[in-house]
């Protein structure tokens, strides 16, 4: 697998960005999100590049079949140090990057196929995104969830970054949550791709809006508040103009009955 590039960045990923107000609000939002579209437990849950289970382990203490691949071993030991008792014999582990996931999963077929966070570090999603429809299984969603380059200007006109912010409108890269330089996309791109591999998109939302606002301009937060800034978060992700103005954007299809 070569060097693990994610190893140095775990710690970071689990007890810092996603232990936050911000990290727990996305988890939050994402999760109502893909109650909406997936089918009742125990249906079979593949997250790619899925990660410490941030997203993925929510679904598994609901009874969802939870299969986690991800590239990084250090990721991997995080998820496994993470897994609740509740679910352990709902998830499953694997090894293996996302261009690979069909041959990782010995070609077994999802009822939901999620990748969130993932397209943004990569040079070129389509590879991926191949993968993610080929994992689907006829009828089932594919949820992605990545940087939304119509946005990109936000973060340093927050920042008060006055000639990064106006560079920004040109450009496709930011700074993710990690504070890794991140490509973005935008809807009509990554709904194109869907579509190339028989999968319909159904349906996008914005992801992180206030929250963002409220960090860049340097408010952290109360925790307090979590409950009441995720229910208008969630609330903001459904709507325009609110959904459009988000950081990153989260986009469900559905595959259809005929394999391309």
């Amino acid at each position: 697998m070569g060097e693990d590039i994610w190893a140095g960045l775990a710690e970071q990923f689990v007890d810092g960005a996603y232990a936050s107000v911000k990290g727990r609000v996305r988890t939050y939002v994402l999760h109502r999100h893909l109650l909406d579209h997936l089918p009742p437990p125990p249906a079979a849950v593949l997250d790619v590049g899925g990660g410490a289970g941030h997203q993925s382990f929510p679904l598994a203490r609901a009874g969802y079949d939870v299969t986690l691949l991800d590239s990084s071993p250090a990721m991997l030991d995080r998820a496994k140090e993470r897994l609740p008792e509740e679910a352990r014999q709902r998830v499953t582990f694997v090894q293996a990057d996302g261009e690979h996931a069909d041959e990782a999963v010995e070609g077994r077929r999802f009822d939901a196929v999620l990748c969130h966070g993932v397209l943004g570090y990569l040079d070129r999603p389509e590879p991926v995104v191949e993968q993610l429809c080929r994992c689907a299984a006829e009828g089932g969603i594919v949820s992605i969830m990545t940087g939304n380059a119509a946005a990109t200007a936000v973060q340093p006109a927050l920042e008060r970054r006055w000639e990064d912010a106006l560079a920004a409108f040109d450009t496709r890269t930011g700074t993710g949550v990690l504070g890794v330089r991140a490509r973005a996309d935008t809807v009509d791109e990554v709904s194109a791709l869907l579509r190339g591999h028989g999968v319909e998109p159904v349906r996008w939302y914005g992801v992180w809006l206030f929250v963002d606002w409220l960090e860049f301009s340097g408010v952290e937060p109360d925790p307090a508040e979590a409950e009441r800034i995720a229910a208008v978060e969630l609330e903001a992700s459904r709507r325009d103009p609110y959904r459009q103005l988000s950081r990153v954007f989260h986009l469900v299809g559905r595959k259809g009955a005929v394999q391309r």
